[in-house]
């Protein structure tokens, strides 16, 4: 049987767009190597998803 497993990206505030790239490389091989999957969804976080859309952290991912 898989493993599903949900993640929240949180590409914002210290995290950037390079790391995040990263990591989803990284599960990928975990997921070609092991009994696993990874349903992964981005949303803005922080200082700059307040400035542009009023809230720091996402209501609903």
């Amino acid at each position: 049987m898989v493993k599903s497993y949900n993640i929240a990206l949180l590409a914002d505030d210290g995290i950037g767009p390079e790391i995040i790239n990263e990591l989803i490389k990284v599960l990928k091989v975990v997921e070609s190597l092991s009994n696993v999957t990874f349903n992964l969804t981005e949303a803005g976080f922080g200082a700059n998803a307040y400035f542009k859309t009023g809230y720091a952290f996402p209501e609903a991912i």
